[in-house]
């Protein structure tokens, strides 16, 4: 399949149960989203479709701050491809399209936990240190039931600087 039978493009409300599934199909990778949250969040949901539907899928999470925003973070998730389509560059592709997208929101950075940090680092991403991002850890992986502490789960945490509002000024 080359890069012009499918396309990147914003989700739809049509497109929730397709990527419900695709997410469901990568347990040990992913956290399991409820299609309700999928739906309540499909402005920041990009897909990749072709003939045969919705073969990859990316997200993103805006992380709350307390008062002011000062350094916004926002995360990439749910990205996920396909098991017969990996390996021919639609999750780069789904993956650029999305830091594309955060990059007009100006945050300081984008952040993610990966079991695959080799992927983000070709994005540009470095490895950081758990504890850097605690304002994470506390809205989400407190919360994960598979693993008895976010520091001993097997996710590597990775940032890619953005430079925020004040790099556009």
């Amino acid at each position: 399949m080359s890069q012009t039978d499918y396309s990147i493009r914003p989700a739809g409300f049509d497109d929730a149960e397709a990527i419900f599934a695709l997410i469901k199909q990568h347990p040990e990778e992913l956290i399991p989203r409820p299609i309700s949250e999928i739906v309540q969040n499909i402005d920041r949901f990009l897909v990749c479709a072709g003939p045969e539907g919705i073969l990859g899928v990316v997200a993103w999470h805006i992380l709350p701050e307390i008062g002011a925003s000062r350094n916004p973070t926002v995360e990439i998730q749910s990205l996920a491809v396909r098991p017969s389509y990996r390996g021919k560059g639609m999750g780069r592709r789904l993956a650029t399209a999305a830091l594309d997208h955060v990059r007009l929101l100006h945050p300081s950075q984008v952040i993610v936990l990966t079991f695959h940090p080799g992927f983000f680092a070709r994005l540009g991403f470095r490895e950081v240190p758990k504890a850097s991002l605690m304002h994470k850890i506390y809205m989400g992986c407190i919360n994960c039931a598979k693993y008895d502490s976010p520091f001993t789960c097997p996710e590597v945490a990775m940032a890619l600087e953005m430079g925020g509002a004040t790099a556009t000024k």
